[in-house]
């Protein structure tokens, strides 16, 4: 799926953390996750480019002016999806190539210069969903590179940890990795909003394995959304059987409607019960569907995160799942009428 977090502290840090279904109320004056979670508002993905093997190996590399259509728009964010674990060494310190961080300080630039908020993550890390015990120390260092390179950065940068874990990394082995990710993080970045989401593959129906600090406010929570995987992913060649998929609809019938409305409503209340802010990091349809269905599925996904109070970042930009035809330089505009349009 397009390719559907937090880390391990050191144990005094961890000893003083309480856990807990209650974050801890800001200070007088303070901005909250709450707060944040409201600038993240309406986002849309810039995928396929720099959490590619090299940007540009599926077919699609960032531009300046992109950042400028989606502002102009009416998006609030962009969520930045990086494979950092191509660009940076295999063994101690697990040096990442300044190079690459050069092209995303580009990206980030791009984003926050425009009013955007910005969203960088660790994605498509896949040694980690095969040996996580092995990889998460170089996972915990590349945050500490990441998080001391842009602690000067303004508070509408925010860092995810790790996108969809799945695989070996199961829910329970990426809940004890969720401290040490952030102690790496909050050394040198005490504030910033980190975003984490849940286990396979950032499943909402996870969301009960997933435990955080009561202590840090600064956290969202996020979770993605593909459902039904025989309408949003037909033809996508990546999802074994998905051809036999090709044809499905998404009518918004009051079945259908009733199931996205629950899937969205049970996730709802999990942030309410735990007091945590929640950001659909990920939905979005494949091209191999009609352009109509794709629209209407996309309005009700994001029409039932608004209703919760939820910010959202549609996938992704100008790809397979794309809203705006780089080659045609023209949105999709059924689809941007769906996520950002005067009815919106």
């Amino acid at each position: 799926m397009k390719k559907l977090v937090i880390i391990a502290l050191g144990p005094a840090l961890a000893a003083g953390l309480l856990w807990g279904p209650r974050a801890a109320r800001p200070a007088d004056g303070e901005k909250d996750a709450f707060s944040y979670n409201r600038l993240l508002g309406r986002g849309v993905n810039m995928g396929n480019a720099l959490e590619a093997p090299r940007e540009g190996a599926w077919g699609f590399t960032l531009k300046a002016e992109y950042f400028g259509l989606v502002k102009h728009a009416g998006f609030d964010a962009v969520r930045i999806p990086i494979r950092w674990s191509a660009h940076a060494a295999e063994q101690p310190p697990f040096t990442i190539d300044p190079a690459f961080f050069k092209r995303v300080d580009w990206a980030v630039d791009q984003a926050l210069s425009r009013g955007l908020v910005a969203v960088i993550n660790v994605h498509h890390y896949e040694e980690m969903f095969v040996d996580p015990a092995r990889h998460l120390p170089r996972l915990a260092a590349l945050w500490k590179q990441i998080a001391r390179h842009y602690r000067k950065q303004p508070d509408r940068l925010f860092f995810e940890l790790l996108n969809e874990p799945h695989g070996a990394l199961t829910s329970e082995r990426w809940q004890k990795m969720v401290p040490r990710l952030l102690a790496a993080v909050r050394e040198s970045n005490p504030r910033r909003i980190v975003i984490v989401g849940p286990g396979q593959w950032n499943n909402p129906h996870e969301l009960d394995k997933l435990s955080l600090p009561r202590g840090d406010q600064r956290l969202i929570v996020t979770f993605h959304y593909y459902s039904p995987m025989e309408f949003t992913h037909q033809g996508a060649d990546w999802v074994p059987g998905s051809q036999k998929w090709k044809g499905t609809t998404w009518k918004d019938t009051p079945r259908e409607r009733d199931a996205l409305r629950k899937d969205i409503g049970r996730a709802a209340a999990w942030g309410k019960k735990h007091h945590r802010p929640l950001f659909l990091g990920e939905f979005g349809s494949y091209s191999g569907a009609d352009m109509d269905s794709r629209a209407r599925w996309t309005r009700a996904v994001a029409q039932e995160a608004e209703k919760h109070g939820m910010s959202w970042s549609y996938w992704e930009f100008g790809s397979g799942f794309g809203v705006y035809d780089p080659r045609a330089r023209a949105w999709h505009e059924p689809l941007l009428e769906a996520l950002v349009g005067k009815g919106r």
